[in-house]
């Protein structure tokens, strides 16, 4: 049973020794869309941010992407596999990138380019995690081209032979991630932008950015096969839903907060 895993191949092209791979390109386009999406929120909102702002934003929020999304994905899901050659914690084209972290790094990078441009925090964040869901979608589709971070094993109709999963029928759990934390936050929260409330009240969409990824990865992680090197936590529970729980909190403090406040940032 199960359908056969396309053979893709999780390089994109080559230029001579040089390998694209479908990761690398998903993390660009993301980033890309990121950037179109927000120079044409600056033109169209009066959000106190220039075009050269949001281009100077770009770098620090990839820089925040980049080294957060390592150093969490190190110290969350590590588990001491970089204690014999330390170095390798570098070797981000070798794979292992974390969210949480990622966030964590986004949030500090923010925070530095918000005092520099002396814009509020919650107005850059909202920018930033409007378009965000663009990439998580490109991300978990890079994932499934990869062959990693696949579902448990299942006999429903829609179940993946995956090569690197034993070719037992999993959950493409990659997939599941994909439609929910990609294409339904996106809709979800430019429907939230499109109302003055909202826009007006800065944080709220970041939020419920953080709320609803909390909810769909907490759920979505019933689907998906726990990291080898971790196995399940406290009984049955993952990484990833331990460190989404608290998502869920902070993103609801946010929002009940940040619609609120008698004036908004």
């Amino acid at each position: 049973m199960g359908l056969t895993y396309p053979d893709v191949s999780p390089i994109m092209f080559e230029i001579g020794p040089l390998a694209i791979r479908w990761y690398s390109m998903a993390y660009l386009a993301g980033i890309l869309a990121g950037w179109w999406w927000a120079i044409r929120a600056v033109k169209k909102y009066d959000l106190r941010m220039t075009v050269q702002n949001v281009e100077d934003l770009v770098f620090y929020v990839t820089v925040g992407i980049i080294a957060g999304g390592r150093l969490g994905y190190v110290v969350f899901y590590g588990e001491g596999m970089f204690r014999e050659n330390w170095l390798e914690i570098f070797a981000i084209w070798k794979g292992g990138m974390s969210f949480h972290g990622g966030v964590i790094g986004v949030a500090a990078a923010v925070y530095l380019f918000s005092r520099k441009v002396r814009v509020p925090f919650l107005r850059v964040m909202d920018l930033v995690v409007l378009p965000a869901p663009i990439g998580l979608f490109l991300g978990r589709l890079a994932n499934f081209v990869n062959d990693e971070l696949w579902g448990r094993v299942t006999d429903v109709p829609w179940a993946v032979r995956f090569p690197n999963g034993g070719y037992l029928p999993r959950h493409p759990s990659q997939l599941y991630e994909a439609f929910f934390e990609g294409i339904v936050m996106f809709v979800v929260l430019n429907l939230l932008w499109r109302l003055p409330k909202v826009r007006e009240s800065s944080g709220v969409v970041s939020g419920m950015f953080v709320l609803l990824y909390g909810v769909f990865r907490i759920s979505m992680e019933q689907f998906r096969e726990p990291d080898a090197q971790l196995g399940f936590l406290f009984g049955s529970f993952t990484m990833g839903q331990l460190l989404s729980a608290p998502l869920i909190v902070v993103g609801a403090v946010v929002v009940v907060w940040c619609l609120g406040r008698k004036k908004s940032l």
